[in-house]
């Protein structure tokens, strides 16, 4: 059908980005003339469950609410009567259902799924009452998922306004008292680059951290790549040490860690560059706080130059900026100590996450493949 044509123009058009990858959520709902759509789509009705043919692997799936219309890069499946839509939404979420698809795509060499391998998937479907049962049980474990969820989002956004309050002198005109308000370079002497020598994958080299190591503030050691020739002495990292990622995206320019001796030894690639501060002046927790400060990113940014695809800080206008900071190191270390607090409890529930994502994981597979019936489980 077409969807310049009423009453499709004015309903809901459901796309493969509306739809979250792997829980079943819709997160966006636009029209499709909103959409300026002009191409052939299909029709949704409510309790059609909605699969995104491209990129598979992706599990984009969602039971429809509505009456609408969906992407042509989408397949909108009606349950038949003994089959009820939320146990199929389950089933195309499901590992088993996800294994098939990616071994279509490994065999064709192309990420898409079409009619025939669709139906060519097998599993067995229970009585309704089983199918009800193990939906409300699947039910049950997302809302504990998403109360977690919730849980993080609260203290993201009560670090975000722990830092803003601690360090409310980077957006006065003035600094406040206890504070001074120093170019940077004054309480950081020196910036260095890192190796750019080509990396392999071969681990009896150095490890080099590189800019995708450097998330959330922290490094993150997998993903390495090593340099498999001799590196000098002084550009392996130092507890301590500061990298700051002088090229990349827009939006990841200006990401910063400090490193705590994650691993062994290691050194840096060049496109993240070395701060050392002077320790009698700024502590590195704090300076990693500082460079973190969304309104010192803006101006990160602003000091940034546009190349092909990516941007790129110069470390010596980086050191231009000007710094704010509490003169005393023991409030330096008391703001950085509530910011840890938060961190530490963030990384408490994430690791709860992980574990209830996990059992729900074997648990769902199990249900829909019959190894385990609802009566042995506790909704």
């Amino acid at each position: 059908m077409s969807p310049l044509q009423a009453p499709y123009k004015s309903q809901v058009l459901l796309a493969p980005d509306h739809m979250e990858s792997g829980t079943g959520e819709i997160r966006k709902r636009e029209t499709a003339e909103s959409q300026g759509a002009v191409s052939g789509k299909y029709v949704v009705r409510p309790g059609d469950v909605v699969f995104s043919k491209i990129r598979p692997a992706l599990r984009k799936v969602a039971l429809a609410d509505f009456t609408g219309i969906c992407s042509a890069d989408m397949y909108p499946l009606r349950p038949g009567v003994d089959v009820i839509g939320g146990f199929v939404k389950a089933v195309l979420l499901g590992e088993d259902f996800s294994r098939y698809v990616e071994s279509l795509s490994g065999r064709t060499g192309i990420p898409k799924v079409n009619r025939g391998d669709l139906a060519g998937f097998w599993f067995p479907v229970p009585p309704v009452e089983e199918q009800q049962r193990i939906i409300e049980v699947i039910g049950s474990v997302t809302e504990l998922e998403r109360g977690i969820e919730a849980s993080i989002a609260k203290f993201h956004k009560l670090r975000k306004g722990s830092l803003l309050a601690s360090m409310k002198s980077v957006e006065s005109a003035q600094p406040a008292a206890g504070w001074a308000r120093v170019p940077l370079k004054s309480v950081v002497p020196s910036a260095e680059y890192g190796i750019s020598e080509a990396l392999e994958g071969d681990a009896r080299g150095v490890p080099v951290l590189r800019m995708n190591n450097i998330q959330g503030a922290r490094f993150d050691a997998d993903d390495l790549r090593y340099c498999p020739v001799p590196v000098p002495s002084k550009l392996f990292l130092r507890r301590g040490d500061v990298l700051f990622n002088r090229t990349n995206s827009m939006e990841h320019i200006g990401k910063a860690a400090m490193w705590r001796d994650e691993l062994p030894s290691a050194t840096f690639a060049s496109y993240l560059v070395r701060l050392v501060p002077d320790l009698q002046r700024v502590t590195p927790e704090y300076l990693v706080e500082w460079l973190m400060h969304p309104l010192v990113r803006q101006r990160v940014r602003s000091i940034s130059t546009v190349a092909v695809q990516q941007v790129n800080v110069n470390p010596t206008r980086l050191r231009e900026l000007e710094i704010d900071l509490p003169v005393d190191l023991a409030e330096q270390r008391r703001i950085v100590a509530t910011l840890e607090a938060c961190d530490e409890q963030i990384g408490r529930e994430e690791e709860e996450l992980q574990k209830l994502r996990e059992l729900k994981q074997g648990l769902v597979g199990d249900l829909l493949s019959g190894r385990v019936t609802t009566s042995g489980v506790v909704a």
